[in-house]
């Protein structure tokens, strides 16, 4: 019996959703019994955990960063119960943790806009060398994604100007339209979605505007295909499914911590598939044959991806 509590709501056909999937696949090749707690408001996240804990779960699963305050209070009252937390580290004999190089992915991505921006052949791409960023939460885990992204983007121009914006929430999809609208205003032609619930927002300002943006966590390239560059995929369903495996085979060991990023296939951008289809002949080749260049140097070493202060490896 597996149960996992959310910061937000599913159908946000991003962080959330990934973690559904990575448990529907548990509930598919192993039978579990599974239940899912969503949050309306944050005062709601230490009440669902605490509830969870409480029952008779094998694995209480805290699917976001902001898990973390709770994780640590209140996992040592519910010594016998094994918990996992998804997206950020929490040392402990009953916990288990996961994290990603949100900033590797990012890298990837930021370069992919950073060259789609000087695609002025493409309709709805301007002469300005301006992209965008549009998150959720000012926390430090998109601040990862960011600075990612911003070393992305001046790997391909130093000179390119990257605009930033938080929505001060990840249920809050008409702030993040109204963020993204505001970028393009500014001269940005594509905005990357780091929003969760938010980013639907993002992605429909997109669309609206006749305008670009690039989705993330899970592949969101054919929710307004032809607006939608690629996706910076976090594979958030790969560390609830192998959470939820280590309890079942048992060996689930507490106090570790499972880093999943570029080498590992942790993270990565979609296939841009979508998009070439989209604008057939028009579709710029030479940003995957880049894409994938960066991507090997990443892999190899010879790129180093900066990280926020406190991630990285762990």
């Amino acid at each position: 019996k597996v149960a996992l509590v959310y910061a937000g709501f599913l159908g946000d056909k991003s962080f959330n959703d990934s973690a559904h999937a990575g448990a529907m696949r548990a509930v598919e090749e192993y039978g579990i019994e599974l239940k899912e707690m969503e949050s309306k408001e944050p005062t709601e996240w230490e009440t669902n955990f605490v509830a969870m804990a409480a029952e008779d779960y094998d694995l209480v699963i805290a699917v976001s960063t902001q898990f973390e305050e709770i994780i640590t209070k209140h996992a040592p009252e519910f010594p016998d119960k094994k918990f996992a937390l998804i997206d950020g580290v929490v040392k402990g004999d009953n916990i288990v943790s996961s994290t990603f190089a949100q900033n590797e992915g990012s890298f990837l991505a930021g370069a992919a806009a950073a060259m789609f921006t000087t695609k002025t052949e493409i309709e709805g791409v301007n002469e300005d060398k301006i992209i965008g960023w549009v998150g959720g939460m000012d926390i430090p885990v998109l601040s990862d994604f960011f600075v990612g992204y911003e070393q992305g983007a001046k790997e391909i121009d130093p000179e390119i100007t990257v605009l930033q914006s938080f929505a001060g929430s990840f249920n809050d999809p008409l702030k993040g339209k109204e963020l993204t609208i505001a970028q393009y205003s500014q001269g940005a032609d594509i905005v990357m979605n780091v929003a969760s619930g938010t980013g639907n927002g993002i992605l429909e300002a997109a669309r609206d505007e006749g305008k670009y943006a690039i989705g993330v966590d899970l592949d969101q390239d054919d929710i307004y295909p032809g607006h939608i560059l690629t996706s910076m995929l976090k594979r958030v369903d790969v560390a609830t499914f192998l959470a939820i495996e280590s309890v079942i085979e048992g060996t689930y060991e507490g106090n570790t911590t499972t880093y999943l990023d570029i080498n590992n296939g942790g993270v990565g951008l979609t296939d841009f598939s979508v998009m070439r289809e989209a604008l057939g002949d028009a579709f710029p080749e030479d940003i995957v044959e880049k894409i994938t260049e960066l991507e090997e140097k990443v892999k190899s070493g010879e790129i180093v991806v900066e990280a926020f202060e406190g991630f990285g490896r762990q």
